[in-house]
């Protein structure tokens, strides 16, 4: 009645059927992971001041060199 594809069928059956299943919980978990990466990634950029500052924590400019810095950007928010 089936033939000599019989075989072959039962074969892609469940081949099939883990496809079927798979590619949904695939793109699931993806979407999940994207969206909890996404909320953490969520906050806005670091004012160039919060910059200025870290790169001082981390001893990279001297403390002249940060007051002159730190100034400048007042300056520059006070003007239009």
């Amino acid at each position: 009645m089936y033939g000599y594809d019989h075989g072959a069928w039962m074969f892609g059956g469940w081949l099939g059927m883990l496809l079927i299943w798979l590619v949904p919980i695939i793109l699931l978990l993806a979407a999940i992971k994207y969206l909890a990466t996404g909320s953490k990634s969520g906050r806005q950029s670091k004012t160039p001041l919060e910059t200025l500052e870290e790169a001082y924590a981390r001893g990279e400019i001297s403390r002249d060199e940060f007051l002159q810095k730190r100034d400048d950007l007042k300056t520059q928010q006070e003007q239009p």
